[in-house]
């Protein structure tokens, strides 16, 4: 049985609420910079909330996720359930030929992206809305709920309610026309039959205040079993994945798991979470939401406002995957946009971000606090002091484009080329990738302290440019660099 429920438009606004947050937890990690089908970081895809076939026994993969969180419903409330996951699409380009006929290949190179196979992933949602109480109230005796009919499953009193769902096979054409009109071939996509049950109940508490411990289970159900030589590609077919859960009270409000009231801790040390953490959502201040997700997040997640636009690797920042996808050759550019419609995107975003949101992207101040200052004559304003403790701009002993440092003897300065050797300070695992490659001196800089900064960009790499425009250097000390000269 497939479940779909239409929420009324107050239901629907709140999880468009919510949404903004689940939609980087349903696609974190999608496909990662540099956005390209080839690249080795995309070909093991696919790490959160993956909820695979009961016969599929790997380790560190399951097949079901199971939420406990507690909540305080008002009489008469109403519980609205989102379940949301991609559904694996496997997509083939075959290219056309002399007679007319299909053939698989490897890559369909066109005017302006390569197409190759790839898993795409389809947004899949089982929606639910049910009552709190079974008709009667708390303690009526209407039984234990069943399916979703025209008039609604009953109350999550007594033993819950279960909802099979499924989600068919289906096999897609489309044909591939180049940029002069010509047919080049077509791709060919194929999702396998997947299965599930959703389980949710209601558990009365005792304590100072009436609370319930809400349970919701999400369980791949499919019987699909795997063949010698099967492996985590073929499982991932049949697999629910970045599986999560929001959920809504119409009346009422949920407690935090992370920052409960103080008599409510005990309960909350009872919830019993697996594979999946649920926090509130929505704006600060209200609870009427909960977000349970395979990625452990704090209360109220949001996307930072400065954010342009989804790039898929929350483990990197906005600004580096703008200012590294901008860097891409056009050839990888040209692979990138054929691997994935959302990966086009990402390179069209960067390639036309207006100056004013790469000046946002650059930081911003999230709070401020009162620091203990001396007193400011009257009229003064404290946070524009009449000089500066250091200008040194007015500083004619410090010129950065002149200024030199002596190394191994030799005299290091704005356009000398140096060899880097980060490792002998061991400071950052990815001095690793630099350690040995020949750079351009840009500035050497004298802090306070008495330091010397060598700022440099690297040879042949492609975002040097950029890097140069908008001064960001990388920094090494005299002692971890060595004049090329001097190799």
């Amino acid at each position: 049985m497939t479940t779909t429920t239409v929420f009324t438009p107050d239901t629907e606004a709140r999880f468009a609420v919510a949404r903004q947050a689940a939609d980087a937890v349903l696609f974190e990690g999608y496909v990662l910079y540099p956005y390209r089908a080839s690249a080795a970081k995309n070909r093991f895809r696919w790490q959160f909330g993956v909820l695979v076939p009961p016969s599929w026994n790997a380790a560190g993969e399951h097949a079901r996720q199971h939420t406990e969180c507690l909540m305080e419903p008002r009489p008469g409330a109403e519980l609205a359930v989102e379940v949301r996951f991609l559904h694996v699409r496997r997509r083939t380009a075959e290219a056309l030929r002399e007679d007319g006929t299909y053939a698989p290949v490897p890559e369909l190179r066109l005017t302006d992206r390569t197409l190759t196979t790839w898993d795409e992933g389809v947004e899949e949602r089982i929606t639910l809305t049910v009552p709190v109480d079974a008709p009667g109230g708390p303690d009526g005796s209407s039984g234990p709920g069943g399916s979703s009919g025209p008039g609604g499953p009953d109350g999550l009193d007594g033993e819950g309610i279960t909802v099979p769902f499924s989600r068919p096979a289906a096999e897609e054409t489309e044909e591939v026309v180049d940029a002069d009109g010509r047919v080049r071939g077509r791709l060919v996509r194929r999702r396998e039959e997947i299965s599930g049950v959703l389980r949710i109940s209601v558990a009365e508490l005792d304590g100072p205040y009436r609370v319930r411990k809400l349970s919701v289970t999400v369980e791949n159900a499919g019987s699909w079993s795997p063949l010698p030589g099967d492996d985590r590609q073929a499982a991932l077919a049949y697999s629910l994945v970045a599986t999560h859960t929001l959920l809504r009270l119409d009346a009422g409000s949920f407690l935090s798991l992370t920052d409960p009231p103080e008599w409510a801790r005990g309960a909350v040390a009872s919830c019993d979470n697996r594979h999946t953490w649920p926090v509130l959502a929505g704006e600060p201040g209200r609870a009427d939401l909960v977000l349970s997700s395979p990625i452990i997040l704090d209360d109220h997640p949001a996307i930072a406002p400065e954010s342009p636009g989804a790039f898929y690797d929350a483990t990197e920042i906005d600004e580096i995957l703008a200012l590294r996808t901008t860097a891409l050759t056009d050839e990888e550019k040209r692979e990138a946009r054929g691997t994935d419609a959302r990966a086009a995107a990402v390179i069209d975003l960067a390639d036309t971000l207006p100056q004013e949101v790469w000046e946002r992207l650059h930081g911003a101040v999230r709070g401020l606090r009162e620091i203990t200052r001396p007193a400011e004559p009257a009229g003064a304003d404290p946070l524009v002091p009449d000089t500066p403790w250091w200008d040194p701009a007015g500083d004619p002993t410090v010129d950065p484009d002149r200024d030199h440092v002596l190394v191994a003897g030799q005299a290091v300065r704005a356009g000398s080329r140096v060899l880097l050797r980060p490792r002998l300070r061991r400071t950052d695992a990815q001095d690793l990738f630099v350690d040995g490659r020949a750079a351009l001196v840009e500035a050497v800089l004298h802090d306070v302290d008495g330091g010397v900064h060598i700022a440099v960009t690297v040879e042949d790499d492609p975002g040097a440019d950029i890097r140069r425009e908008q001064g960001r250097f990388l920094y090494f000390q005299p002692d971890e660099v060595r004049p090329l000269e001097d190799v």
